[in-house]
Formats: structure tokens, C-alpha cells, sequence
């Protein structure tokens, strides 16, 4: 770190204001040695508690209820714990120490397990050691959409329509994009266990980060597409599009802007009915879409029967070695390694507490592509698939799930001819009347990344799961910019830098 970033670190100070009967600490935590930010700290208070960004940031909500004396905790694995009382935390920074293993913590062991004993022990205990029961968790997710067009060529062979000219297409190039991010955040309660049918969603608050400007320009440029088409297509043509071997049928109207007269009342009610129907599904799809992905990353956690990190499921697919003997808090934790023998995907890093056997922290990346489709010129692969999984211990010493990340990359290409062809058969003679042909040669990569954090988990009883109606009509709030007042009065993960410094350019 250089000394003017620590000048820049060093004099940003951590202020705690009350505003909503609430109080704020922000701060970052650093490694003392390396002087390196440490990702992934648990912040607890009263049992409640957030989880420190990729950049070692975080900001903790307390409520009125608070008092000078009261302790936060600060643990992360490998570091030692700090624990003070709220009026002592005046720093803008928090310094972590390393925590080396003592002789008499690895005897209290009792026992020398090999990788393979280990993870047998971690078997017979999973019943025991995670909450299977019905809860109501409170969680923050964060969804961020990265898009790159990484080529974007294309030769034009043929085209008898004026319009659709070089001239036109490189526009169509030039006007699509080249990077596109989009972001979207959600506070919400999710009632139900880790059944997949069994989850019920409350959605509390969303917003959306993202460029509009980007859906002006695709639609102007759809208009002016479509205006091309309709002076110079006859209105009961066809159209015969062939990419290869490949061929299909569309009809003119398709093509055609769906315009509505407003001096005609019976269209004009019908397109509003069209419109409210149109908004109050995007508010249901938004809210399904978002559950889904929730839900999804659940299903994947390494217990479940259908993850497809399979380690544990099907332990005899992978080699374990014990890395390393290291703490968290009071408590010794085994620091094993996993690889493939052979066809599995997956190689990572387990954490496990030497007492209870349970995983505590699960650390994951694929060693090969997750897909790798090829033909006729088409090709998809996923050639990245990353994630965490960090539980923290309740009361009755059984595991929770805390945070859950997960980071899929892949990359989209088109090699391959594609022909428009229009045809009339009410025209006498030849039915076919204009067409484009050109060579593409296109690619796109894509980068999505999925973070949960739990802030508290409570439980609940059946009739109060059944009870319970979701009616998730919420609209997400559209930001231009990262506007960090819009999560005021409430937990969340802290934005990354990128997120903070997202705004769109006029």
C-alpha cells in the first residue's frame, strides 16, 4: 500500500450520527502485518451482525437500545477475536492480529484425524449441526451484471434494400454498447428451511443501478429499423431468415411497430388495460426473479442433495488433505483442501471446527468449464464458477447460514452466415423480393455475481410459515448513480468501489 493511499485510509474517520433512532459505525479492516484489507469478518452485536465487503468494509445499524458498554465482536478465521465496548471504537480503521495455533490448542484435539476421518466426522455430525428448521431470515442481496462485447465483426455480401446498407450496419455496431453493467439490491425477509418449495419471500426494498440511456438507444434504433422496413417492404410480405442450415418463417406484422390511434377509445383502453397488466407483472416477475436466484444459491449449499458442489455428496470423487490447523475465536479449526480425482469440477478450501466436525466456511472454483457447447458456428461456455459459504454459530451451538456468494462467467460467440429474405406470394413471377445476407462474427462475455449476507435468522413455527402471504408488488427504486442514502436506517453489505463510483453519464 502506498503512502498516499494510507494517508487517504488514515484520515477517513469513522463517525457514528443517530439519525432514525439509529447509530452507524463504518469502518475497514486490515490485516496488521500485511497491512492488507481482510474480506469476510463477522461483526456481531447482540447476537445480531453484518459481514465485511471484498475490500474489508462495513457499516454496522444499532438500535436506541444501545449503551456505551455494549460489545462488539469482531472474528474472522486465522485472526484473533476483538471484542470492545462500543464507545472505544473511534478508529476509521480496524487492525487485526494473526492468530498462531499453540501447541496445547492442537492436544486438546485429542486425536490426529486424517483428511479422510475428517470429513466422515463432518457426515455423521451434519444432521446436528445446521438449523434445517422453518425460520425468517433477514437478508441483503446483491446482484451485479457485467456485459462486454469482446468482438463485433461482420462482412456485408448482399443487400438489395438501400437503407440496409455499410453505412447503416456499422451504426447498428457502433450504437450497441460495448460494456453494460447493471446492479440491483433487496432487503427482505425469507421465511421457510432449506426445502426448495418450502421459501417465502418478503420483500422489503429494491433498487436498481443501471444505464437508461441504453434502452433509448436500442429503441430508437428498433424504430428506425422498423421504419426501413416498412418503406421498403410490402405490408403482405414474409420473411425467410436461414442462418446455415437453418431456416424460419416471419410473418410482416412482426416486424411492424404496434401503433394505437388515440382518437379511437375502444384501442386507447385496451392499450392502458395492456399497460397495467404489463406493470403489475413486472412487479410480480421482479420479485419472482430475485427469490429465485435466492433460492437457487440455497439449493446449492454443499449438504443438499441436488448441489452440484459434490464434494460431500460424493466424497470418493475427490483427493482431501489437511492443510493446516488454525482458529477462529476460542475454537481450533482444520484447514483442508479438496481436489478431483477425475470428471468432478470443483476443487476448494474447507474450514472445520475440530469439536463439532461442522463446516464452517467453504471456499470454491471450478478447474474446468462448467459448459462448453459447440456447433455450426454457435458456441457457449462457462469457464468460471466461484463461490462462498460461511455459517456463524447460534445460542444452541447449531450453524446458520451467514453469507453466500456465488460468481459465473462465461462467454457467448456466433461464427455462422444470416440471410433475411422477404417473400410475396401475391407478387406474379419470383416470390422473393429483397434480401441481406451477412457473415457474423460476434462474441460477448458475461460476468454475474450473487451475494446474500444473513443478518439475523429467528425462528418460526409451521403455522406461522403457512400463515404468512407473500405479496411482493414492490417496484425497485431506479438510481443513476450509487446514492448510499437510499440504504440509510438499515444492514447492508457494503458496496465494492466499483458500485460506489457507478454513474451515469450524461
Amino acid at each position: 500500500m502506498n503512502q498516499v493511499t494510507s494517508k487517504l485510509l488514515l484520515s477517513f474517520i469513522v463517525f457514528c450520527s443517530f439519525y432514525s433512532n439509529a447509530q452507524v459505525i463504518n469502518s475497514k479492516i486490515i490485516d496488521s502485518i500485511s497491512q492488507e484489507p481482510i474480506p469476510y469478518v463477522t461483526i456481531q452485536f447482540k447476537n445480531r451482525g453484518v459481514i465485511s465487503n471484498e475490500e474489508g468494509r462495513f457499516s454496522l445499524l444499532l438500535n436506541n437500545s444501545i449503551k456505551a458498554i455494549d460489545s462488539i465482536i469482531i472474528s474472522c478465521i486465522g485472526f484473533e477475536t476483538i471484542s470492545r465496548p462500543l464507545n472505544q471504537f473511534q478508529d476509521s480503521i480496524i487492525y487485526l492480529k494473526p492468530k498462531a495455533i499453540e501447541l496445547k490448542e492442537i492436544v486438546l484435539t485429542n486425536k490426529q484425524y486424517t483428511a479422510e476421518e475428517i470429513i466422515e466426522k463432518v457426515k455423521e455430525n451434519v444432521d446436528k449441526n445446521y438449523n434445517f428448521d422453518l425460520t425468517k431470515k433477514r437478508m441483503f442481496f446483491r446482484e451485479s451484471n457485467h456485459q462486454n462485447f469482446v468482438k463485433t465483426n461482420y462482412t456485408l455480401e448482399k443487400s438489395t434494400i438501400d437503407a440496409l446498407n455499410k453505412s447503416f450496419l456499422d451504426s447498428v455496431m457502433q450504437s450497441v454498447p460495448k460494456n453494460n453493467s447493471y446492479y440491483t439490491e433487496i432487503l427482505c425477509d425469507l421465511y421457510g428451511n432449506f426445502n426448495k418449495d418450502k421459501q417465502k419471500m418478503d420483500l422489503i426494498k429494491a433498487s436498481e443501478l443501471y444505464d437508461k440511456n441504453m434502452e433509448v438507444s436500442f429503441t430508437a434504433l428498433e424504430d428506425k429499423f422498423n421504419k426501413i422496413i416498412e418503406e421498403n417492404v410490402k405490408t403482405d410480405s414474409y420473411f425467410k431468415i436461414k442462418s446455415g442450415v437453418f431456416g424460419d418463417k416471419v410473418e410482416m406484422d412482426e416486424f411492424r411497430s404496434n401503433k394505437t390511434d388515440s382518437t379511437d377509445v375502444e384501442a386507447l383502453k385496451k392499450k392502458l388495460e395492456e399497460e397495467k397488466k404489463s406493470e403489475a407483472d413486472k412487479k410480480e416477475n421482479f420479485a419472482k426473479y430475485r427469490k429465485s436466484s435466492l433460492v437457487n444459491m440455497m439449493n446449492d449449499l454443499f449438504f443438499q442433495d441436488k448441489t452440484s458442489i459434490s464434494f460431500f455428496r460424493k466424497s470418493g470423487k475427490y483427493d482431501f488433505k489437511v492443510l493446516d490447523l488454525t482458529s477462529l475465536g476460542d475454537d481450533v479449526v482444520y484447514v483442508l483442501e479438496f481436489i478431483p480425482k477425475g470428471s468432478a469440477d470443483y476443487k476448494g478450501t474447507l474450514y472445520v471446527n475440530s469439536d463439532s466436525f461442522a463446516i464452517i466456511r467453504l471456499d470454491y472454483e471450478n478447474v474446468k468449464p462448467i459448459k462448453n457447447f459447440r456447433l455450426l458456428g454457435i458456441s457457449y461456455r462457462i469457464y468460471l464458477t466461484k463461490g462462498k459459504m460461511i455459517f456463524s454459530k447460534e445460542k444452541n451451538d447449531r450453524y446458520s447460514l451467514q453469507y453466500l456468494e456465488r460468481e459465473i462467467a462465461s462467454r457467448f460467440g456466433i461464427q455462422r452466415p444470416l440471410k433475411i429474405i422477404e417473400k410475396n406470394k401475391n407478387v406474379k413471377g419470383r416470390r422473393k423480393q429483397n434480401e441481406l445476407f451477412v457473415k457474423l462474427d460476434m462474441a460477448i462475455t458475461a460476468r454475474n455475481k450473487y451475494e446474500a449476507v444473513i443478518f439475523d435468522t429467528e425462528h418460526v413455527t409451521s403455522l406461522e410459515f403457512n400463515s404468512f402471504k407473500e405479496n411482493n408488488t414492490m417496484l425497485p427504486t431506479y438510481m443513476p448513480a450509487y446514492n448510499p442514502e437510499f440504504w440509510k436506517g438499515y444492514n447492508i453489505i457494503e458496496p465494492n468501489q466499483a458500485i460506489r463510483e457507478f454513474v451515469v453519464i450524461e
